[in-house]
């Protein structure tokens, strides 16, 4: 009887240990979030970075690794292999969206555009909040005519990050853009 119990006991201590992080993580980007819709530009900035520094913690060093190396090989201007280490990282890691969210940044700099907004999906329905993915999105309905699509998500990003200048000037120059015709 006591194997048992003390596998039982292993079991939810490896389970909660687990979870732990995941929620952890939670709470941070909650507080975080929170902290984002009083903040004024710079404040904004420093916990933009922040939250972006929590959505790129895997759990995995691995999958971390990877992560940085598509990175830096979208900085080098290396396409192909910043492709090829997202798609590693999310082969290891389906449920990671930062490694979605980096794929459809090398897949629209390699003019992609169908394959970026597949990943831009994947990484909004992996995390909801990703105003990254979100101003990528954004930009990609400009790119193909569609600024009422566009000036929403723009909207949607504000209600995140309202401080966000960049955004602000987006929604304004749509609203514009857009004056006259009916939305």
């Amino acid at each position: 009887m006591k194997p048992s119990i003390k596998c039982t006991v292993t079991a939810l201590v490896l389970s909660v240990g687990i979870s732990l992080p995941v929620s952890a993580q939670t709470v941070v980007l909650d507080d975080l979030f929170s902290q984002l819709q009083s903040a004024d530009p710079t404040q904004a900035m420093r916990l933009v970075g922040r939250i972006q520094e929590e959505w790129g913690k895997s759990g995995s060093p691995s999958v971390d690794l990877l992560l940085k190396r598509g990175q830096d090989a979208l900085l080098l201007g290396s396409i192909d292999s910043a492709i090829d280490h997202f798609t590693a990282a999310i082969d290891h890691d389906p449920e990671f969206a930062e490694a979605y969210n980096g794929r459809a940044t090398a897949y629209y700099m390699a003019d992609e555009i169908g394959p970026s907004i597949a990943d831009i999906r994947k990484t909004l329905e992996l995390n909801p909040r990703h105003f990254g993915a979100m101003i990528g999105f954004a930009a990609i309905l400009e790119e193909i005519e569609r600024p009422e699509a566009a000036l929403e998500v723009y909207r949607e990003v504000s209600a995140l990050v309202p401080a966000d200048g960049n955004v602000q000037e987006a929604i304004d120059r749509l609203e514009k853009e857009l004056e006259g015709q009916s939305l």
